[in-house]
């Protein structure tokens, strides 16, 4: 297999002990090679091809991962650690991949040992994909200020995940952390929620509810640029519902700050909850975070809605902003992840 390895910084400039992190995904595979500081010495990527099973995955990711050591001049040898982050339904102390609703024909599958025994029976530790990506954001991105986070991360659903400390909150039966199915609407025609139960905050401000929702405004004919799309409505997408918001359409600029609405509400739920020191928003559907007016805009609705509803001591004190680690916060955090448990006493 040819690696698509792509080095962030001189081998000999990384602090050792280096840690490989994983990030499965029902469509992609990220790989990376992380150093003690948290710092991307090397990463990669390949296709998770889920139909062809989870053991030739494992066997696949290992390959590149010692096509990545092997093109630094290195081996898996060199490695303290593996993180593996993962979609749920998982089992984490057993390092079970339960019922996971992306990985069809992954089930009850011992992944972490077996990504342990395809890489030469290194030391893996297996986490959450969602609370991974939190720990990256905790550790090195917009987090590492802060004592404790909530991530939430922004797609086709809602994922979560909560660190306080060194802790990542992964809860008694592995299911803490799941942020996007807090209940932000009781009544009994709430919206359906993916996971098959009503009135979830993911069947409101995930991208799949985003455009459920534009598909029921533009066939009650409310005008707007988006109309275009209703004989086509699959050509919807979040990024062009943001475009058309920053061209000045009201409709898409109304979803859009909606969905922020629904966000300050789970997120005060979540702040009177843990009461973090910050909450993190990350995930593809930030409508370009700060780089953008209508990203500014999104960010300061939510922020607005939260004043609005929370005990003004955290409204005061708690830190609303976005992700900054992308596409890497999941490797990076599982990295992150198996450090941390190296370094427990044990």
């Amino acid at each position: 297999m040819t690696s698509k390895l792509r080095a962030r910084m001189n081998i000999a400039d990384a602090e050792p002990p280096l840690f490989a992190g994983v990030d499965v995904g029902g469509t992609s595979i990220k790989l990376g090679i992380v150093d003690n500081q948290g710092r991307t010495v090397a990463k990669s990527g390949i296709p998770t091809l889920t139909h062809l099973g989870p053991q030739a995955a494992c066997q696949r990711f290992a390959e590149e991962l010692q096509g990545m050591l092997g093109e630094l001049g290195l081996s898996l040898g060199d490695l303290a650690a593996i993180g593996l982050g993962s979609p749920g339904t998982m089992d984490i102390p057993r390092g079970m991949l339960l019922e996971p609703p992306n990985l069809h024909g992954w089930e009850h599958f011992p992944l972490r040992d077996r990504v342990s025994e395809s890489c030469g029976n290194c030391r893996v530790a297996f986490a959450n994909d969602a609370n991974a990506a939190a720990f990256g954001e905790f550790w090195v991105g917009s987090g590492r200020e802060y004592h404790s986070i909530v991530l939430l991360t922004l797609g086709t659903g809602v994922g979560g995940g909560i660190i306080i400390g060194d802790l990542s909150v992964d809860g008694e039966n592995s299911h803490g952390s799941e942020c996007g199915h807090i209940i932000i609407d009781y009544h009994a025609d709430a919206r359906l929620c993916g996971c098959g139960h009503r009135g979830h905050l993911e069947a409101y401000a995930s991208a799949t509810a985003l455009l459920k929702r534009a598909e029921e405004a533009l066939l009650t004919g409310r005008p707007s640029r988006l109309s275009s799309f209703r004989s086509d409505l699959t050509a919807l997408t979040p990024l062009l519902i943001g475009q058309v918001a920053e061209q000045g359409d009201e409709l898409a600029r109304e979803l859009v700050l909606d969905t922020a609405m629904y966000l300050g509400v789970g997120i005060t739920s979540l702040m009177h909850t843990i009461d973090p020191a910050a909450v993190i928003l990350g995930g593809a559907m930030t409508f370009g975070a700060h780089e953008t007016p209508l990203g500014r805009e999104f960010l300061g609705r939510i922020r607005q809605e939260v004043q609005a509803r929370c005990f003004p001591v955290l409204a005061k004190r708690t830190t609303i902003d976005y992700a900054s680690l992308g596409g890497d916060a999941g490797f990076v955090g599982a990295a992150g992840i198996a450090r941390m448990q190296l370094l427990k006493p044990q």
